[in-house]
């Protein structure tokens, strides 16, 4: 049956919810992406989540979705003792990483190509230091409500997997995913495992040195909302 939460829309969850939605390329690649593809993709991809693999790092975060990678080559390059998992399906947004990955020499970005709800699940408890989502598609029409990733099942994942004291943090440009945002995170069931901080226009936006900035957020011309979502240590 759909669950329904006090004040939000009613959710059909269905069985497609992990389909994805969407073009997964619409550009040719270079002759130059096509080679990153075939000689470095392999490299530093992951089909699953192995934690023996990953052990060499301490510090270990995750980006669903991470469009042309700008955010999580920035945080790579100055965190280079830290890993970053970023999870992407589209095409061009990943041969425009794997650009800046061989241009510059990272060896702390691992790619899983795909859809991150197939990756989560095999998360251990209590092990990354952040999970970030960026500018997802809001999914406005009422009927495809069910396609947004911010979900209280998907939640309680992200719960699960953060740290005590870990940050789950989330951008948006559209005023009606930042509501449902809200919405989501103080229903009774999340309400007391996060302290959220809600942050509003350019005036209140983190720094670039702790939050870098994607492209989607630099060419945007609506006002963003950033959501900094605590753990709460004594869940």
């Amino acid at each position: 049956m759909p669950h329904k939460n006090k004040g939000m829309e009613e959710i059909k969850y269905r069985p497609s919810v992990e389909k994805l939605y969407g073009r997964v390329k619409n550009r040719a690649l270079t002759q130059r992406q096509a080679g990153l593809f075939e000689s470095l993709l392999p490299s530093i991809s992951i089909a699953s989540f192995d934690p023996e693999i990953l052990s060499a790092y301490q510090n270990i975060s995750l980006e669903i979705g991470f469009g042309s990678g700008e955010h999580l080559f920035q945080l790579a390059s100055t965190n280079p003792s830290k890993l970053f998992i970023g999870c992407e399906f589209f095409v061009n947004g990943i041969a425009s990483l794997l650009s800046k990955i061989d241009e510059a020499g990272i060896r702390n970005i691992r790619i899983f190509q795909g859809n991150a709800r197939k990756l989560i699940p095999e998360i251990p408890d209590n092990f990354l230091e952040y999970v970030f989502l960026l500018f997802p598609d809001p999914w406005p029409k009422r009927k495809h409500v069910y396609r947004r990733f911010v979900q209280e099942k998907t939640v309680l994942e992200i719960y699960r997997i953060l740290r005590n004291g870990g940050f789950f943090r989330i951008a948006t440009d559209c005023s009606q995913y930042a509501e449902w945002v809200r919405k989501v995170l103080t229903a009774p069931v999340l309400a007391e495992k996060f302290a959220i901080e809600n942050m509003v226009n350019d005036e209140s936006r983190p720094s670039e040195s702790d939050w870098p900035k994607t492209r989607y957020e630099q060419k945007s011309t609506t006002e963003c909302t950033f959501f900094s979502i605590q753990r709460n240590s004594s869940q």
